[in-house]
């Protein structure tokens, strides 16, 4: 059998919820659950509003229009992340403008944004990378400095803290994912977040395809998206949430089981998370591996699937992705940390549902492999 990547975990209230949904017939996006787990996940992150929506692209989706992001605006992003930040903003007529990471965290390098600011930048989008955050405190600095708007991707970092304040708490608008591969899971589904009651009204209203209020059912003044979320999806994440904490005791458990049993390839070049920075400890979304080279990533991981072990490879940077290159965006541009990240990177099985078995078999493979 097959040790996938992800295991999603689900041992709590999860089929009690979804029974009550469709004993009741609510199942659209109109039933309790989805304002209950806007009220309890905003709460959980000490925001006060949440959107609940249907996917974490979606989110991206809204927050950027919510935030008036329009065509000819610059947007610094990070351009080792996945596509959805750069594609949101591109949709928009706007110019995703690219940092090049971070060697340690696999973060953005704040360090080089503020050379990447123009007259035409909007905002930033900042993306937690894999289970540490991006050092906030001088990307808050500069947006106050410059005027800008933050987009806080917290996708992969629910229940994360950075200096003790919750990842998704920072900026004008934060967004999350609850993909089955996420800290906790609708299975799909999303959520903006604000502080900021316009700003949630007007996030809202882009979900559920720009109805107006005191208007006639079917007159729009404006196109928006059908990006509500179902009251299954809801009742899914509701159970999840309830049950955090013990996620993230998990989630810590096994990495740093992997950082203690795999701290020999260190000595053979590989590069494994980092434990801690001044501002967290790792949640360990991911357990990732970097490679000394492209070519030893291939060996091992093509080792690690011929004896079932699930593998996925690092995100591929942004100024290196076909769609973008023939739209005529981030030509002759290099960020030579992310290509190595993307080129040498993988991460190995840590769902919430592995098996301590499973990692010790993971172990055991990657020592059969180099002995």
């Amino acid at each position: 059998m097959v040790i996938p990547v992800n295991t999603p975990l689900l041992a709590g209230n999860e089929l009690k919820y979804l029974t009550e949904c469709v004993t009741t017939g609510w199942i659209s996006s109109d039933g309790p659950f989805v304002a209950k787990f806007e009220q309890e996940f905003s709460k959980y992150c000490h925001r006060n509003f949440g959107i609940a929506v249907s996917n974490g692209s979606a989110a991206l989706d809204i927050a950027l229009k919510a935030l008036e992001i329009q065509a000819g605006d610059e947007v610094i992003m990070p351009t080792f992340t996945i596509i959805s930040p750069a594609q949101s903003v591109t949709a928009l007529g706007a110019t995703p403008v690219l940092v090049d990471s971070d060697p340690h965290t696999w973060n953005m390098d704040v360090k080089l944004v503020e050379a990447k600011i123009t007259s035409r930048t909007k905002a930033i989008v900042v993306v937690h990378i894999y289970g540490i955050p991006v050092d906030m405190d001088p990307i808050i600095a500069l947006a106050k400095k410059y005027k800008l708007k933050i987009i806080e991707d917290a996708a992969q970092l629910h229940g994360q803290t950075y200096k003790g304040k919750s990842c998704g708490s920072f900026g004008d608008i934060s967004t999350f994912s609850f993909y089955a591969n996420k800290n906790i899971t609708s299975g799909e589904g999303g959520m903006v977040l604000t502080d900021d009651k316009a700003l949630a009204e007007r996030c809202r209203k882009l979900r559920n395809l720009c109805f107006e209020p005191n208007q006639p059912r079917f007159v729009h003044h404006e196109i928006g998206w059908n990006y509500r979320i179902s009251n299954l999806q809801a009742a899914l994440a509701v159970a999840q949430l309830e049950q955090i904490e013990h996620f993230l005791t998990i989630k810590r458990s096994m990495g740093n089981f992997y950082q203690q049993k795999l701290a020999f390839l260190k000595e053979k070049g590989y590069q494994l998370p980092v434990i801690q920075t001044d501002a967290s400890q790792n949640l360990y979304w991911v357990f990732g591996i970097v490679a000394p080279s492209e070519t030893e990533k291939e060996a091992l991981v093509k080792h690690l699937n011929e004896q079932k072990i699930g593998t996925r490879p690092f995100f591929w940077a942004m100024h290196e992705q076909p769609v973008f290159l023939k739209k005529g965006f981030f030509q002759n541009e290099q960020h030579p940390i992310a290509e190595k990240l993307a080129r040498c990177g993988f991460y190995i099985p840590s769902g919430l549902g592995t098996s301590q078995e499973q990692l010790e078999k993971v172990v055991y493979q990657i020592e059969k492999y180099f002995a």
